[in-house]
């Protein structure tokens, strides 16, 4: 029903228009062409300059209303930069549309057709030309090159001591994999993949470092507050993105190819409920690259804690090594027969 009311005054506007610029021709035969013309053109300028004011009372307040609102607090080092970067180009780009359309409208207005008034041609001027050329290609360099730094320091290598995460996507699920005491990522190979033998990542279990990583799916990713982590973004199947809007960051998830980010989190999920006033608040994880049908469901969400409870939270998970290989799992309990043998050869005389 919605639609149709919304299709229903799209065509009223249209058949309303139709018919002004209909009558607007009529009255143009029955006055005399030149006359409605010099009238319409009074009347365009008019409104041009209206609309101009209004525009800009609406730019006004659009702005008054929605300030902080779109983009919230940036929760990463790196977001302080992107958003102060954003500003600064909504700044100089306020300030060449104030001039530019304040200067259009008003000459709309104050040089419309006039009897008194015969135009002047104005072909060429090198110095007005090179002014608008040079000017706009500094500012814009500068604002390239400043967003070049921030790219080349986000994908560059992360501090010393950071946090390594692994970002698995695949249809419609991410996947999380935690170095562990090494700090190193073991290695993995697509042939190797196997959720049957608990093995989802292809993880290569002859490789040490493998032997203490911890897997995770379909929880939060957990990040230690102020303490800077690396992501090694991977994918199963098809190109995913993996979009962390309340740091200011994405990066693509390609299929055979690691991609690579790093930052630091500045607040915990719990300061942050209480900085937006928002009790269901979290940190989300979005699939910002088309994927499949299950796109929009592609959903995560990251739980940033203190270092005491992410190592409590760590302490108590297993390796993914010895939840496919339960038989190497010293803390697994002994088979019963094992048991049973031990006692019976106790308990045997000499």
């Amino acid at each position: 029903m919605q639609s149709f009311f919304i299709i229903a005054i799209l065509v009223l506007g249209f058949l309303i228009t139709f018919q002004i610029a209909k009558a607007s021709e009529y009255v143009a035969i029955l006055r005399g062409e030149e006359k409605a013309r010099k009238q319409t053109n009074k009347i365009n300028g008019f409104m041009l300059l209206v609309f101009l004011i209004v525009g800009l009372i609406g730019v006004y307040y659009c702005n008054e209303m929605l300030r902080g609102k779109i983009l919230g607090t940036p929760a990463s080092d790196h977001g302080v930069l992107i958003d102060r970067l954003i500003y600064i180009t909504l700044a100089i780009t306020f300030v060449v549309f104030l001039l530019t359309q304040i200067a259009l409208f008003w000459f709309c207005y104050k040089y419309q057709e006039s009897d008194n008034r015969q135009a002047y041609y104005y072909p060429h001027n090198n110095k007005l030309e090179v002014i608008w050329t040079v000017i706009p290609a500094i500012t814009l360099s500068i604002l390239v090159g400043f967003g070049i730094f921030y790219w080349f320091k986000i994908t560059g290598a992360p501090p010393k001591g950071a946090t390594i995460v692994e970002i698995t996507g695949s249809q419609f699920k991410w996947e999380f994999r935690y170095a562990g005491k090494d700090k190193v990522l073991g290695k993995k190979y697509y042939k190797n993949i196997d959720g049957a033998a608990n093995n989802p990542l292809g993880q290569l279990w002859d490789d040490p470092y493998n032997k203490d990583d911890v897997y995770s799916t379909g929880e939060p990713l957990r990040l230690v507050v102020n303490k800077p982590v690396e992501l090694v973004i991977n994918a199963k199947d098809v190109i995913h993105n993996v979009g962390l809007p309340h740091f200011r960051l994405k990066m693509d998830a390609v299929p055979g190819t690691p991609t690579t980010l790093w930052f630091t989190p500045k607040y915990t999920t719990k300061e942050m409920k209480e900085k937006t006033g928002n009790p269901n608040f979290v940190y989300e994880i979005a699939c910002d690259q088309m994927c499949g049908k299950g796109h929009t469901g592609m959903r995560g969400e990251i739980e940033v804690i203190t270092q005491s409870e992410y190592d409590m939270w760590m302490l108590s998970r297993k390796s993914q090594y010895l939840v496919a290989n339960p038989d190497k799992d010293p803390a697994a309990p002994k088979p019963a027969t094992d048991s049973l043998k031990i006692a019976a050869a106790t308990t045997q005389p000499k």
